[in-house]
This record gives C-alpha cells, sequence and structure tokens, in this order.
C-alpha cells in the first residue's frame, strides 16, 4: 500500500476539494490521481460519501482501468479516467461532476462561447461541447466510450488536450483534467465560474457579443505568454 500512499493522498485531497467549492452534491463526481512511472491511478470509490472518504478507501486501477489494490469498487467513471490517462500522456490529474452550470450547457448541447476576459484568461476559445453519443457506443461499454467520446471530439476541432484542459458531453456533465489533481480541480472549478457567467450575459443580453480577439490575446497571453506578467 505504501508506494501508492502518494496517490491515494493526493486524490482525496483533490476530491475533498469538489464539496469545500461547491461543486458537487451527494456522491457526484469524482477526480482520481496518477503516477506515470507506475502505470496506476487512484480514484475516488463508487457511491462513498464525501464525510466517509480517507485516503485508504482510494482505489488503485491501471491504465486498462483493472483494479490493482483497494477494497471498494472504484467510481463507475473509472474507464473514461483510464481511457484518458492511456491516450494522453502528458496528464495526472482527472475531475469529473455534475456541478449546475456547466451541467445545463452540457444538457443544452452548447459550447460556452467566450465573452468575457475570465473566460480569456484560461482559454482563447469557446468551451467545446461534445455530441451527444451515438446509440451503439451508449449500447456498448458506455464509461469506456465515454472517454473516446471526449478524445474523438478535440481531434474532430484540431485541438490539443493540451491547449483545452475542460470539455462538455452533450446531455452529459463537464470533465476537466491538468498536470495534477489539483489543477484538474481548478480547471473544474473556473469551467463552472465560466458556465455561470455565460448564462448570466445570455440572460442580460441575448445577443451579447464574442470577445474581442484583441482582449483574448492579450488575456490569455500576460498570463501565460512567453512575457507573461499576471501573478508572482
Amino acid at each position: 500500500m505504501q508506494q501508492y500512499q502518494h496517490i491515494r493522498q493526493a486524490a482525496y485531497e483533490a476530491n475533498m476539494q469538489l464539496p469545500a467549492l461547491g461543486l458537487v452534491i451527494f456522491t457526484f463526481g469524482n477526480v482520481s490521481a496518477a503516477d506515470r512511472g507506475l502505470g496506476v491511478f487512484a480514484i475516488k470509490p463508487s457511491g462513498v460519501p464525501y464525510a466517509e472518504l480517507s485516503p485508504e478507501k482510494m482505489v488503485i486501477v491501471d491504465f486498462d482501468g483493472k483494479t490493482v489494490e483497494g477494497q471498494l469498487r472504484p467510481s463507475s467513471d473509472t474507464l473514461t479516467h483510464a481511457v484518458l490517462y492511456k491516450h494522453w500522456e502528458d496528464i495526472g490529474g482527472i475531475v469529473h461532476t455534475h456541478s449546475t452550470y456547466a451541467t445545463a450547457w452540457a444538457q443544452s448541447q452548447r459550447d460556452i462561447p467566450i465573452y468575457g476576459t475570465t473566460h480569456a484568461d484560461h482559454n482563447t476559445i469557446d468551451i467545446p461541447c461534445a455530441p451527444p453519443m451515438h446509440d451503439d457506443m451508449i449500447a456498448g461499454d458506455y464509461e469506456y466510450q465515454t472517454g473516446f467520446q471526449i478524445i474523438n471530439t478535440l481531434v474532430e476541432r484540431g485541438l490539443s488536450y493540451k491547449e483545452i484542459e475542460m470539455i462538455l458531453v452533450g446531455n452529459h456533465a463537464p470533465f476537466t483534467w491538468g498536470a495534477t489533481p489539483a489543477k484538474a480541480v481548478y480547471n473544474s472549478a473556473v469551467l463552472e465560474s465560466v458556465a455561470q457567467m455565460a448564462y448570466l450575459t445570455e440572460s442580460i443580453n441575448g445577443n451579447a457579443p464574442r470577445l474581442k480577439d484583441a482582449l483574448i490575446k492579450k488575456h490569455f497571453e500576460r498570463k501565460h505568454g512567453p512575457n507573461s506578467y499576471y501573478g508572482q
């Protein structure tokens, strides 16, 4: 158990951030933490309330979705996480929630338009919404296919998982990822905030214009560009 303690602890701490940030209720949502060297990830057990979680209850799974260590069943979304880890070599954490505003956009099957500078601080494009899954995929290994639903959407749009670290799955809910579990949780909170702002923007002005390209470039590059100056 000791060789996996670091990812168990990371997954536990990241999962506990979800209710603290208002991103989940009851047992909705999950976070995983990967160790690339060991070829495994730790993920929240299925159906266990957040108040009852502990690092020891995190389940260790390989990148094929098979349980390596743990007494509990891993999250029902485990195969989605496994597919993403197996195909995207530079991510170390994945988050899935059913946060209210991001999920509402997913249920509406709409990308989240880039309306303001908060959005541009993190992305230069609309946040994509993957189209609803085909019936044959739904009838098959649903959670496994969800991973490919996400991957295929980025490929079809010519996007890199390194370029955008969040997506809506049509009729379902959001997924985010990052180099670490903490970054994936950060992205999940940002996505929910941007989704709420976009909804309110359209409620106030149904014809609100997309953010100007010059402002998109300025805000993204001041935080992420080669001459960035935002933050310490």
